[in-house]
């Protein structure tokens, strides 16, 4: 495998462990803070029906946490193509 060829197949895993991610994000921050809201509405978290919460904190926590996740298997990624630090 040709350096070339090595670095379009770990763009290509990038790429789709990022996609992964916001898809993931999306789904809590849109599905879950907007769509299924009445649904999570029964609910409570923190005095706070969990519908409510899914749309002004929830999404939030999600982002930050997928962050770290990113980070984690972006790591892991560098080591198996051997491009880390």
């Amino acid at each position: 495998m040709t350096h070339q060829e090595k670095m379009k197949a770990y763009w290509r895993k990038n790429v789709k462990i990022l996609l992964s991610l916001l898809v993931v994000w999306f789904c809590v921050s849109f599905g879950c803070g907007i769509l299924l809201v009445d649904f999570f509405n029964q609910w409570h978290i923190g005095g706070f029906k969990l519908g409510f919460w899914f749309a002004q904190q929830g999404s939030i926590y999600v982002f930050v946490l997928l962050i770290f996740v990113y980070v984690w298997l972006l790591n892991r990624l560098d080591r198996e193509f051997d491009v880390h630090e």
